[in-house]
C-alpha cells in the first residue's frame, strides 16, 4: 500500500498502520525516509507562514527559510533520534518489547501521518496569521501527532496477541 494510503488509514487505525510500516523486516533506510520526508513536509509547511513574516517585518525571506531549512532538515531528525531512543528505552523499562528500530518508525511514522494536518496549519498562518483559526489547527495537528504516536508505541512496545 501506498503512503498517501497509509496516511488516509491512520486516521482511522493508527497502530495497525505502524505495525503494517514495519514490515516483515527490519529497514532503517525505509526509517530515515519515512523521517525525512516528514521532516521536509513540515519545512514546506513553514513556507506560507515565513513570507508573511516576510512581507509583514520587511526581513529577507531567503533568510527566514534558510534558518527553518536548517531547522526541519538538519536538526530536528537528530533530535527526533534521540527521542525515540529514550522513548523506546524508558518503554523498555516499564516492560515493553519494542527494538529500536520498531520505537523510530512508531515515531517517525506518526510525524509524517500528521504532515498534512501541518501542512494546513502553515497556510492557515500564511493567509490568515495569528488568531483562533491558527491556534485550532496547529493544536488538531498537535493532538493528531500525539494520538498517532501513542498509539504507534503502545502497538510495538505492548503488542497484543494476534
Amino acid at each position: 500500500m501506498g503512503v498517501a494510503a497509509d496516511i488516509i488509514r491512520t486516521y482511522r487505525a493508527p497502530g495497525a498502520v505502524v505495525r503494517h510500516r514495519l514490515g516483515p523486516t527490519e529497514n532503517e533506510g525505509g526509517a530515515l525516509v519515512t523521517l525525512m520526508l516528514a521532516c521536509g513536509l513540515i519545512f514546506v509547511a513553514q513556507w506560507p507562514r515565513l513570507s508573511r513574516e516576510a512581507f509583514v517585518t520587511g526581513q529577507e525571506v531567503q533568510m527566514l527559510l534558510g534558518g527553518a531549512l536548517l531547522a526541519w532538515l538538519f536538526m530536528m531528525p537528530l533530535v527526533f533520534y534521540v527521542l525515540a531512543a529514550v522513548l523506546t528505552a524508558a518503554l523498555n523499562l516499564m516492560g515493553g518489547k519494542a527494538s529500536g528500530y520498531e520505537g523510530r518508525m512508531a515515531t517517525f511514522w506518526p510525524l509524517l501521518a500528521a504532515s498534512p494536518l501541518w501542512l494546513l496549519w502553515g497556510l492557515t498562518m500564511g493567509f490568515i496569521g495569528q488568531g483562533p483559526a491558527a491556534t485550532i489547527t496547529g493544536a488538531l495537528a498537535l493532538v493528531a501527532f500525539l494520538i498517532f504516536w501513542g498509539a504507534g508505541l503502545r502497538e510495538v512496545a505492548f503488542p497484543r496477541e494476534r
